[in-house]
Formats: C-alpha cells, sequence, structure tokens
C-alpha cells in the first residue's frame, strides 16, 4: 500500500447515514486521517472524485472459478444439481497456474465494478484424484497472489470439504478437495499467513461435506485466530431433508449442536429455514450472506433476509457463481426480491442496503477497519457517476437511492484501496485489458 499523502476531494460522498457535497478527504499511509464535510471547492494539490463517493464495496462469497461458467449454463432446464456437473468439469482443469491468470482477471472486474475486497470461498485444494501439490497451499497462494495483482483485498475462507454427504467419502470430482480429515484440513490451513492485503479465514463448506464429528475441529481452528468462519448453509431443500435423515434436525441445528455459529460466522445463502433455524442463526449473532443474483440464476429460492436481520443477523452480499459480478445489482435484487415475495415495498433503506455491501460485508470478511469513509478507516473507497443515462436526472441528495435502485457495475468510475488508484476513469490501472485477460483466461480452461 502506498505511502505518499494524498488528499481527494468528493464530489457527494456517503457517509454512513446521509450524502454530503464537498468533502475532502487526507489520506496517509493507506488510511483516512482526516475528513473535512463542508469544503466546496476542491484544496489546491487534491484529487476530484466527481460523482458519488461510497467506501469500498465487500464482496462477501466468491468462487472465483465459477466465472468461467458465465453464459455457458442457461441452456436448457435442470436444477443447482445439474449444474453442479457442469462445475466439477471446470474444476478439474484447474491448475495454479491456470487459477492464478483465471483469479486476477475476475478479481480485476471486481475492482472495475467497485469491489475493494473479496471473501474467496476457496476448496479447490490439490491436484486431481487427490494428490497434493509441492506446495500444499499452492492454489490458495495462487488467489492470494491474483487478488495482490488485481489490487484489491482478499478473505481466502479456506475451505473443509471431506464427504459427498452424510456417510459418503468424496466422488472422484471431489477428491481434489478434500485433505481426508479435519485435523489435516487444520494442519495445511496453519501454513498460511495474514499479509497486508490477505486475510486467512475458514469455511465449512456444508454440513454435507463436513462430518458432524469434524464441525467442532474447523470452528475451533477460527475461534483460536479470531477469523471468520463461513458455511453454505440451507442453500437446497435436498440438503436439508438429508441433514434430518441422517441427524435428526436441521442443518442449522447440527451447526449450533457443534459449535460452528456465532458473531465472527457467516451463513451463506440460509435460504431454506425453519423458525426455529432463524432464531437460531440471529440470537447467535451469526451472519447472513445472500447472493441474489446467484440464488436466482441457480433456482435456489428467497432466503427469509427480512428476518434473519430482525432476528439479529447482520447481513452481507456476495457474487457468489459470477453470473454478474455488481453489488449495486445484488444490493437491489434482495430487496426488489422480498418485494415479489411480499408484494410490498420498502423493506430496506439504500442506506441499510449500502451497509450490507460495505460496512457489514467488510466485518464479515475480517476486514473491521474498512467499510466506512471515516477518520482512521482503511482508504478504500469507491466512486459512482452521477451523470450516466442510468444515474443522470435525480438530486445528489438522492445519490444512495441512485445509486442502489439504478446504477450497475458499469457506473463505477473509480476505485480506490489502501488511497491507491485501482481503478481510474473506468479503466484498470494494473491490468491493462481485463476482458481480453478473462477471454484468456476462461478459454484456456475450455481448451
Amino acid at each position: 500500500m502506498p505511502v505518499t499523502p494524498t488528499t481527494y476531494w468528493l464530489e457527494h460522498a456517503w457517509l454512513g447515514d446521509r450524502v454530503e457535497p464537498g468533502v475532502a478527504v487526507d489520506i496517509r499511509d493507506g488510511r483516512i486521517r482526516t475528513l473535512a464535510p463542508d469544503t466546496p471547492a476542491p484544496p489546491p494539490g487534491a484529487e476530484i472524485l466527481r460523482g458519488l463517493t461510497l467506501p469500498g464495496l465487500a464482496n462477501a462469497h466468491s468462487h472465483a472459478f465459477h466465472r468461467a461458467l458465465r453464459g455457458t449454463v442457461q441452456v436448457g432446464s435442470g436444477t443447482f444439481w445439474t449444474w453442479r456437473e457442469v462445475m466439477y468439469a471446470v474444476a478439474d482443469r484447474l491448475t495454479p497456474e491456470s487459477y492464478h491468470r483465471l483469479a486476477r482477471a475476475v478479481y480485476a472486474e471486481m475492482a472495475l465494478a467497485g469491489i475493494t475486497a473479496v471473501g474467496e470461498f476457496h476448496y479447490v485444494h490439490h491436484a486431481p484424484g487427490g494428490t497434493p501439490y509441492a506446495d500444499p497451499n499452492a492454489m490458495g497462494e495462487a488467489l492470494i497472489a491474483a487478488a495482490a495483482e488485481a489490487g484489491i483485498r482478499i478473505t481466502l475462507l479456506d475451505t473443509a470439504y471431506l464427504s459427498s454427504g452424510f456417510g459418503r467419502p468424496p466422488t472422484a470430482h471431489q477428491l481434489r478437495f478434500s485433505d481426508g480429515t479435519a485435523e489435516a484440513w487444520a494442519e495445511r490451513c496453519a501454513v498460511l499467513k495474514d499479509r497486508d492485503h490477505a486475510r486467512i479465514g475458514a469455511a465449512v463448506h456444508s454440513v454435507r461435506a463436513v462430518p458432524a464429528g469434524e464441525l467442532a475441529t474447523v470452528a475451533r481452528w477460527a475461534e483460536e485466530r479470531r477469523a471468520p468462519l463461513h458455511v453454505h448453509l440451507s442453500e437446497q431443500t435436498a440438503e436439508n431433508d438429508a441433514c434430518r435423515e441422517a441427524h435428526g434436525c436441521t442443518p442449522t441445528r447440527l451447526l449450533a449442536d457443534h459449535g460452528v455459529l456465532g458473531p465472527r460466522t457467516t451463513g451463506v445463502h440460509n435460504t431454506h429455514l425453519t423458525d426455529e433455524d432463524i432464531a437460531l442463526i440471529g440470537g447467535s449473532g451469526t451472519g447472513t450472506c445472500m447472493c441474489p443474483t446467484t440464488e436466482r440464476d441457480l433456482a435456489d429460492g428467497i432466503g427469509p433476509a427480512v428476518a434473519l436481520q430482525r432476528r439479529g443477523s447482520p447481513l452481507s452480499l456476495g457474487s457468489d457463481s459470477h453470473a454478474v459480478i455488481d453489488l449495486l445489482e445484488e444490493a437491489r435484487a434482495m430487496e426488489l426480491n422480498e418485494r415479489l415475495r411480499t408484494r410490498t415495498r420498502g423493506h430496506w433503506t439504500a442506506t441499510a442496503l449500502l451497509r450490507a455491501a460495505t460496512a457489514d460485508g467488510h466485518a464479515a470478511l475480517g476486514w473491521e477497519q474498512a467499510g466506512g469513509i471515516e477518520p482512521g478507516a482503511l482508504a478504500d473507497l469507491t466512486t459512482i457517476a452521477l451523470d450516466s443515462v442510468r444515474t443522470a436526472g435525480p438530486p445528489p441528495g438522492l445519490g444512495a437511492e441512485t445509486a442502489v435502485f439504478a446504477a450497475t457495475a458499469a457506473d463505477v468510475r473509480h476505485t480506490i484501496v489502501g488511497g491507491r488508484h485501482v481503478v481510474r476513469d473506468g479503466a484498470h490501472t494494473l491490468v491493462p485489458d481485463v476482458p481480453r485477460a478473462l477471454a484468456q483466461a476462461v478459454e484456456a480452461l475450455r481448451a
């Protein structure tokens, strides 16, 4: 991160509860040192950010290699389970080198969309057949390096994935995901280290992929390191049915009984829940990461986000399978899905939705000092144009509403991480031709 002092003048800034015109931000060593609202003109030498500047967006749930599926899985009918077979075919072809190239391009696409931090739910650990690489963390290190080269922060959520279902060993596709036991998983993960741009967290892939007796090992590893712990939870009704058959309870109850739920834990999707599940999640302070564009793309269903938040579960957002990469669309979709389900409007304010996309998303990833424009915060900023064909017209004071309900990733003008321009005037400063990098990385996997 840069150490050169920088002053930015924000034409309009969202400060968490309001939009302010004319805000000067002084940055030192990658953090916001001072904030000066009511600055009607740019100070001498300040860099000018025209539009509405938000804290950087946090993509709390990503599977980078799923980006290779975009546009290729939309022919014909099917379910999540048929889609999964196509996904496995892509996973089979990944190597540390090809994954690095793809992830670098995907993370650059995220930066273009205003995302400054990503939670990578990472489970492709070993070579096909399950043989570890010479460096057992070669795949995870490839992702960490890719994020650095794309200019964004990453929380590597290293994922335990040990079985294909309750009481069943991994399938041939899943062998490269598995460390054999949770203890072996923990041993491998212990070698991974935090860096300036990277945090190491943990994940339970799902209750079907980690035997009940091994859940506590993963939870304990995260607890000892005070690291984020994420888990796919009740994305599919079939998982709920199988869990009840195997253990006589829901996946949420199983996680609660084995110490997985808690304030540093985030359940991803949380779609098909009982009232008791919602109470367990909310009462424990466990977060909820909604991924609306993927949940609709895979026909998963609409989760009870309103009820979860009311019971105490903080909400974050993720692009998951990357059907699109657009956190503004994720925020908008969460509200619009709820409108379709209930036939009423206004379940969240634009401010509440932006908080899910910024401060609460960063907190879910262990970046508590990001997600706000305030002194002491990491200097991660995203500027949205207010003069595009989508955003022109509304008064700037309604910039938060315009950002959530009208803007798209295409309206991101600048992305700043640690005070450094990663995207300037809509162009990535580190990856010169992101579309070409994406096309080449995806084509290499298909070949």
